[in-house]
């Protein structure tokens, strides 16, 4: 499902869409969904559909339409510190992008039925914190990922800020969904064909609304062991930074700092330099239909008739006429100065990759 925005041709111009067609609506939300590129998280013969408003899916591993996951980021309402619960957590790719958003105070979990998703997601995982430029711009809250049925987590488990269902939830699991929670809490899941945001109001006490129509997999119903007694799922404790966490995170955050003075002295009044490649500019649409129709979503977008924009559509064409004649300047790569600081600094090797979240395997 999916398909309600244009294909972009990189992950700027696909969140540039969404942007457009009002699913991303706030500036942490675009954040996250910028310093993780979609395309990372695909198989290499699959990554040309990457940019595509599409679901996809080989195998056991999944990711939701882009749309999708906008509508769930911004739904969740995070905040750094909450805690975080990803039931059916895939990939990683949501897991991470509200990791960023987490800080390094934030608790991130995931449940995965399927023991080589859980393996890609560590792998992508490592991936992005090893190469990524856009990691060392947050504190990040790393998500730790367990194996078992969503539906079989212990009782005696905390309970969380923000939970997400990555599957079709059934209505007689519904309050099982909502115990998860604390109160204030906010939960986010596909409940009889809907994107459901339902928030803990108070001990018994909650607030639904419906989002959007989707068409999700039904969660798979647990299967108890030879005893017929459920495999109970025990989370990640809820545990507290240690002293050497908080030596790194104190570290790491000096340093950004000593990097931003030493960038407003160089440029004086503290201002960007113009940049040196402008990006295409995205015709404004908006989603004025949604058609949902045999398990799918068909969005549509009817222009409106009392908003004549053609002068101002000939008046863009011809600037883009323009722009061709002149010379296409590609934008500098992108200068990790985080990594480059912590590298040249007088320090063991071991420390020096400890800062950098590299790990040894």
């Amino acid at each position: 499902m999916g398909g309600a925005v244009s294909a972009g041709e990189d992950n700027d111009e696909l969140i540039d869409n969404l942007k457009e067609a009002q699913y991303i609506r706030t500036e942490l939300v675009e954040q996250a969904f910028r310093a993780i590129d979609r395309a990372d998280y695909y198989l290499e013969e699959f990554k040309e559909n990457a940019y595509k408003d599409l679901a996809w899916k080989h195998g056991n591993i999944h990711l939701s339409a882009p749309c999708i996951y906008s509508e769930v980021m911004e739904a969740l309402d995070l905040q750094p510190g909450l805690s975080f619960l990803n039931l059916g957590s895939g990939t990683g790719y949501l897991s991470s992008m509200v990791g960023l958003i987490l800080g390094p105070f934030g608790v991130n979990h995931g449940v995965e039925l399927h023991s080589d998703v859980i393996e890609y997601a560590k792998q992508k995982l490592d991936f992005f914190i090893r190469t990524s430029d856009s990691f060392d711009k947050f504190d990040f809250c790393e998500p730790s990922f367990v194996i078992g049925n969503c539906l079989e987590i212990s009782p005696d488990c905390s309970q969380y800020d923000r939970v997400y269902c990555g599957a079709g939830v059934q209505k007689e699991h519904e309050e099982y969904m909502k115990n998860l929670l604390k109160v204030g809490g906010i939960l986010v899941m596909p409940l009889e064909e809907k994107l459901t945001k339902i928030t803990r109001t108070g001990p018994s006490a909650w607030e639904t609304k419906k989002i959007l129509a989707v068409s999700f997999a039904p969660l798979i119903q647990p299967c108890h062991s030879e005893s017929g007694k459920p495999r109970l799922v025990q989370l990640p404790p809820v545990a507290v930074r240690s002293l050497q966490d908080l030596a790194r995170i104190a570290i790491r955050g000096t340093i950004k700092k000593i990097i931003h003075q030493e960038t407003v002295s160089k440029n004086g009044n503290g201002l960007k330099n113009t940049p040196k490649f402008k990006r295409r500019r995205v015709r404004r649409r908006r989603m004025e239909t949604i058609v949902f129709l045999d398990k799918e979503v068909f969005a549509s977008r009817i222009s409106n008739p009392s908003d004549d924009n053609s002068c101002e559509d000939l008046e863009e064409e011809r600037r883009e006429e323009e722009e061709k004649t002149l010379p296409e300047t590609k934008p500098d790569p992108p200068v990790n100065f985080l990594r480059q600081k912590v590298l040249s600094l007088p320090l063991p090797d071991p420390l020096k990759y400890y800062l950098l979240y590299y790990r040894e395997k």
